[in-house]
């Protein structure tokens, strides 16, 4: 008795609704050849760590080797007597 009750109560609500206002959905099939998100999209902006500008040093294949003109044209550090004399000037 309550069933019956409850059955022309949804009857009567989806009449009054009609078929116009209720979502529909659907399966679509899935875009990608394999389970690999990495073969989905490309690299974008703001995909995680290997996009990131300031991440790429980490990438890096070995240390930088300056040219020898590069290293004629640098001064020599100063001696110990004339960084502490330095330190001496800058603390006062």
């Amino acid at each position: 008795m309550m069933s019956n009750f409850i059955n022309k109560i949804k009857e009567k609500t989806s009449r009054s609704k009609g078929n116009k206002d209720e979502q529909q959905f659907s399966i679509q099939p899935h875009p990608a050849k394999s389970n690999n998100p990495a073969e989905v999209e490309g690299p974008q902006v703001g995909a995680g760590l290997n996009s990131n500008p300031e991440m790429q040093a980490h990438h890096a294949r070995g240390p930088h080797v300056p040219s020898q003109e590069i290293k004629n044209n640098l001064e020599q550090p100063l001696s110990r007597d004339e960084l502490r004399a330095r330190a001496a000037e800058l603390n006062k």
